[in-house]
């Protein structure tokens, strides 16, 4: 199957076409997973959400949503990480709201903040890291796609490169700009 068809499948299956599903989840469910498993890659050791419950939970928010549509896959991959993130944050809330206050999700960001780098800071509260992002991008929406996009989304430089047509010098360059930013807002 190639790209075009994935696009026409998941228009499809978002303007009401149900019949479309199955193929459709046959066709990026694994690519999916990886997204998840990235996702959760971060979080703790200790987390109750499962990679599949992740996805599963993620897809549903997507399916029932009928005013979307895309013009390529890189769309519906950065929208499922989206809203996978919105899943882990909705998880970690009620997970603090229910502790009332102890232990809400807390992500590691080394392995995504500095890959190649290892330095072991603390892990950081996830609602701290959404606040961030949140700030983040109402100053420069650019640099929290990044974020996401490594963080969340487990792509590397040169694939954000190629998702977002910037060139892999770009991204490097923003990509220390969005990381000095977070440590030193994640710190305060």
């Amino acid at each position: 199957m190639n790209l075009e068809h994935t696009t026409r499948l998941l228009n499809r299956y978002l303007g009401g076409d149900r019949s479309v599903e199955s193929d459709l989840l046959e066709h990026v469910y694994d690519e999916l997973r990886d997204v998840a498993a990235a996702h959760m890659h971060a979080q703790s050791p200790h987390h109750t959400l499962q990679p599949t419950a992740l996805l599963h939970e993620a897809w549903l928010r997507i399916a029932n949503r009928d005013d979307l549509s895309f013009d390529g896959r890189n769309q519906f991959y950065a929208l499922a990480s989206k809203v996978m993130r919105s899943v882990l944050v909705d998880h970690a809330r009620r997970e603090k709201s229910e502790k009332r206050g102890g232990g809400a999700g807390r992500v590691t960001l080394d392995p995504a903040l500095d890959a190649d780098e290892s330095d072991t800071s603390s892990p950081v509260d996830l609602l701290d890291l959404e606040a961030a992002l949140k700030r983040l991008e109402g100053i420069e929406p650019e640099l929290s796609r990044l974020v996401e996009m490594r963080f969340f989304g487990g792509l590397s430089h040169p694939e954000i490169a190629q998702a977002t047509g910037s060139s892999l010098r770009t991204v490097e360059r923003n990509w220390r700009a969005a990381r000095a930013w977070l440590q030193a807002n994640l710190r305060s």
